[in-house]
């Protein structure tokens, strides 16, 4: 028997309600298994954030932050790949436009020309190279990026076109704005591998531990001192002609 008050205006008492004992061993074994508080929050999701800065040789000024790119990779197991994407990157001004593009593993990106002239976008990375061969203005080709890494391009017309595709098999990465400020959004509380990545410097890898809350003030610099400029070869691996960046 569960014996409870009665609560009214009118009526004051006790009632007694009659409940097998089977229903109240079934009671008692749910309020038993309920999860604590801490378990409760270990599936909160929340932000990592902060800002990159790149150590220049000399007195020089970083103008390029925002082609840095922030991402975690779980330290155990793996992460689910998010699904693929459509964007493009135009050629225009003799110019990759954006510089550095970031998608999910699988994503495939456009590349309009909008130029009065013909352009060419070829990569030699190892894991899937490419060539879209030469085409006219207000023609465009497209290239899906079946696997995960880091894609540098170029156009065979002209030599100092270069741009970067970064494919990635996790769904938390960002991008950073022109201060170098950067926010990874609904990241999960647990342990990850934080990779900082900018073409002109080393890549950066830490261990981070990323609560329910989140982690906010992440503060990475970058080491560009040594950079040197070499200019890369065409898609035959020979020198571009002295009169390519000429039309």
């Amino acid at each position: 028997m569960i014996e409870a008050p009665i609560r009214g205006s009118a009526i004051r008492g006790r009632y007694r309600v009659a409940v097998p004992v089977r229903f109240v061993h079934v009671l008692l074994a749910l309020f038993a298994v309920a999860p604590s508080p801490a378990v409760a929050t270990a599936g909160a999701q929340g932000a990592v954030s902060g800002q990159v800065t790149i150590l220049e040789r000399g007195a020089r000024r970083t103008d390029d932050l925002a082609n840095a790119v922030v991402h975690l990779e779980p330290v155990s197991g793996r992460a689910t790949a998010p699904p693929p994407t459509t964007s493009a990157m135009a050629l225009q001004g003799r110019q990759f436009s954006p510089r550095v593009r970031v998608v999910p593993e699988g994503s495939r990106i456009a590349f309009p020309n909008q130029d009065p002239f013909s352009h060419n976008v070829f990569s030699k990375a190892a894991n899937g190279p490419f060539d879209t061969e030469s085409y006219g203005r207000g023609k465009t080709r497209d290239q899906t990026f079946r696997t995960a890494g880091i894609y540098p391009l170029y156009c065979n017309v002209h030599p100092r076109m270069t741009a970067f595709v970064l494919a990635l098999r996790t769904p938390w990465y960002a991008q950073a704005g022109g201060d170098g400020r950067f926010e990874v959004a609904g990241v999960p509380a647990g342990s990850y591998r934080l990779h900082v990545w900018h073409d002109r410097a080393a890549a950066h890898v830490a261990d981070v531990v990323v609560p329910a809350v989140g982690v906010a003030g992440l503060r990475i610099e970058l080491d560009a001192r040594n950079h040197q400029v070499v200019q890369h070869r065409n898609k035959y691996g020979k020198e571009y002609p002295a009169s390519s960046d000429l039309y």
